[in-house]
């Protein structure tokens, strides 16, 4: 029997964060159901052998990573069908009352849920569940529930088809960036019915207009992060009228059962979605869906979809590992979610995760910045550098509009996790000359809490700010996660000073650059770690490399063990020279990964997930570690990066898995920008590290209309020759600017 997820979270390296904000999960229950015209049961699964590169949204498994539980992880994610970067994700519910609300192995369906879930371990918000039925089925999740058959259904980002086998029902949902089309085919001759529920709403807002044949609704329902009178507005359009309404309230939710006359064969359920009012959801109903039938939406996202994959074509990859390459891909362009709206003049506005009031502007929520500054903001410098632009600015305008910036948005200000990594975002964005948000204003944000005490535990705010400045390191003694937060902190304060530096701030850049070097604080040169310390200057005692937690995150000694990126060249002098540190990355990546579980007392899951694989200590399965690989060339070793790397993208991600949490987007882009053969070992420095790629031959297609060619030759010796348009790069080093000037790049 599951346990409460609040038990289960004492498990969670996440729960410490968590406390302010309250993961009581709600009736987990929102499913939006999908749409498509009549055809034959037997659909051809989206990954299957007929998909070619003509249509790479035809190799995407949307189902990859969905196999995890909260003790195991491959992945943590949902099947999402979405456009890209969609406010509305629409996914299938087969388990009630938990973020663990769809398990692949079950095979039935409870309802299509509307979902804006980040993590499970941060809760749902703002969801709603949905359902064709026929006939009279009990209304509770397990009592309705009907059989599906995954290998005959076509799930895929811009559509999900099945057939309800309880029901004999054909049907399809078609996403649009706020909207969804839920369309069903009835082939038995009981009563035609849909279902939907609401969780979160006491009493819930229900308002049936018959003559219109729409039903509009809100829902409540939040695990946090959202300002007070939050909602997330709904409005059904129905092709049918229906001839009986009946509600039922249970277990904190609203259930709704339509039925409709004998003799409908079909149903269109059209819903609009808003975080503003009723009235804009109807709007985006309007502009977003209109009248169009199931094929022309299906189309236009299968369109908006290949644009974005195709950014990106390999060649020469086996089917395998181009289901992983476009699977993986498209992962990091689910989030973070659109959180603007267009008005009737197509201007933007969003209901302020900040203040509650509806605001002029862009805005975009969930992201964790721990998560996704190591490779997917760098990754998003290459390959999307405007949505990019647009996406700062919402970060800024998240910062005018509560007066600090965000930690972990999600969907507004959320405690989660160690340091302020949007630094490194800003960091990356100036120092490889990003364009389209106020730089000025930004660094406004970034000074504020890298000087000034916040509030961390609600979101913002450096963690330990005051004993940061007075001591050069947050004390063990008085800062929980003591050693963590002084190397993000001076991680963060080098990418503050790249910012400074963009602006003319020459004073403040070299204040920021000189706290830059508070790692060397921490670090024990006898031990050559990381390590926490007291406020009298003492390190903790006793000291144990493989004990996870405090004074680290998720992880012990070995996982933080190079968490200096911008002074790696000092740090690497620090542990003894180049030689010395190629042997420890070789120690570390071989011997066996045993841990201690320390202060957690239990072994959580990002524990077992280290534990299962052969790779030592170095845990890929959680983002502390996915640097590590690239220290290598950084120390003089190109070609170990190069054997490391592709073993484990050979053998930590399939079309179906990861090694761990995925966490909007994050250990995607590491495999994307690995299997390209370079990779940002410090964001916020304009360069890459190269490894080697996975693939004989990869085309880039650059903004303004240029070409980066990857082309491989290395077979695994022990030199690599790296050259871009015929020239050697030195130091396994490549520039930002070489790469987005475009031409060829060639590994032998």
């Amino acid at each position: 029997m599951m346990k409460k997820v609040d038990e289960i979270l004492q498990n969670s390296s996440r729960r410490s964060f968590l406390k302010t904000t309250g993961l009581a999960v709600t009736a987990a229950i929102a499913s939006p159901a999908m749409d498509m015209e009549p055809q034959s049961p037997m659909v051809q699964h989206a990954s299957g052998s007929g998909a070619s590169l003509a249509s790479p949204v035809t190799l995407v498994n949307i189902l990859q990573g969905t196999d995890s539980t909260p003790y195991f992880s491959r992945g943590n994610t949902l099947p999402i069908a979405a456009r890209p970067f969609g406010m509305g994700h629409w996914t299938i519910q087969t388990t009630p009352n938990t973020p663990w609300m769809f398990q692949p192995g079950q095979r039935r369906i409870q309802g299509f849920r509307a979902t804006h879930q980040l993590s499970p371990w941060l809760g749902d918000y703002g969801h709603a569940t949905f359902l064709p039925i026929c006939g009279a089925p009990g209304v509770e999740y397990g009592a309705r529930a009907s059989s599906y058959r995954p290998e005959d259904s076509t799930l895929s980002p811009h559509t999900l088809q099945m057939r309800l086998l309880r029901y004999g029902i054909d049907t399809e949902l078609v996403p649009t960036e706020r909207c969804a089309l839920i369309h069903a085919s009835f082939m038995k001759p009981e009563a035609p019915g849909f279902i939907f529920d609401v969780p979160g709403e006491k009493p819930p807002t229900h308002e049936p207009d018959e003559q219109r044949r729409t039903i509009r609704f809100r829902s409540t329902a939040n695990s946090g992060g959202v300002p007070e009178g939050f909602a997330c507005y709904y409005v059904l359009h129905f092709s049918e009228s229906w001839t009986k309404l009946e509600d039922k309230d249970e277990r904190g939710h609203r259930t709704t059962h339509l039925t409709f006359k004998d003799g409908v064969t079909a149903l269109d359920v059209r819903i609009g979605t808003s975080f503003i009012s009723f009235e804009q959801a109807e709007h985006n109903l309007d502009s977003e869906l209109g009248s169009k039938p199931a094929a022309i939406l299906r189309a236009e996202g299968e369109h908006a979809w290949n644009e974005l994959l195709k950014r990106i074509e390999i060649e020469g990859a086996t089917e395998t590992q181009q289901r992983t390459f476009y699977s993986c891909l498209y992962r990091t362009l689910l989030f973070p979610r659109i959180w603007h709206e267009p008005n009737i003049n197509g201007a933007m506005s969003h209901r302020s995760l900040y203040t509650g009031k509806v605001t002029p502007g862009v805005m975009y929520a969930d992201h964790g910045y721990w998560d996704v500054y190591r490779a997917w903001y760098p990754m998003m410098t290459v390959l999307f550098p405007e949505r990019l632009g647009e996406i700062l600015q919402a970060w800024v305008n998240a910062y005018k509009e509560g007066g600090w910036l965000p930690q972990f948005p999600c969907p507004g200000y959320r405690a989660c996790m160690t340091g302020s990594l949007i630094d490194s975002l800003f960091g990356e964005a100036a120092a490889k000359d990003i364009k389209g948000f106020d730089m000025a204003a930004a660094y406004d944000g970034l000074k504020k809490h890298a000087t000034q005490q916040g509030n961390p535990d609600a979101g913002y705010g450096r963690r330990g700010i005051e004993e940061y400045v007075q001591h050069g390191y947050d004390p063990a003694d008085k800062v929980e996660q003591s050693a963590a937060e002084t190397v993000d902190a001076a991680y963060g304060d080098f990418c503050i000073a790249q910012v400074a530096k963009a602006l003319g701030k020459t004073d403040d850049y070299a204040m920021f650059m000189k706290r830059a070097g508070n790692w060397r604080n921490i670090f024990d040169p006898k031990t050559a770690y990381f390590r926490g310390r007291n406020s009298d200057g003492a390190f903790v005692e006793p000291f144990s490399p493989i004990r996870w937690g405090d004074p680290y995150v998720e992880g012990a000694a070995w996982q933080h063990r190079f968490d200096a990126p911008h002074d790696m060249a000092a740090l690497i002098d620090a542990m003894g020279g180049k030689e010395k540190v190629v042997a420890e990355l070789e120690r570390m990546l071989t011997i066996f990964p045993e841990f201690d579980t320390g202060p957690y007392g239990s072994e959580i899951h990002e524990m077992s997930e280290m534990a299962a694989v052969n790779f030592g200590q170095y845990a890929h399965s959680n983002q502390p570690s996915h640097h590590i690989l690239y220290v290598f060339s950084a120390a003089g070793r190109q070609d170990r990066a190069a054997y490391w790397a592709r073993r484990v993208m050979n053998e930590l991600y399939t079309p179906d898995l990861f090694a761990g949490d995925e966490d909007t987007g994050s250990m995607a882009a590491w495999y994307i920008l690995s299997s390209l053969g370079f990779y940002p070992l410090c964001p916020g420095k304009p360069e890459y590290m190269l490894g080697a790629p996975l693939f004989p031959r990869a085309k880039v297609h650059l903004p303004g209309g240029k070409t980066l060619i990857v082309e491989n030759a290395y077979k695994g010796e022990k030199t690599i020759r790296t050259t871009l348009n015929g020239r050697p790069l030195a130091n396994a080093t490549i520039q930002h600017m070489e790469i987005t000037d475009g031409g060829t790049l060639r590994f032998a």
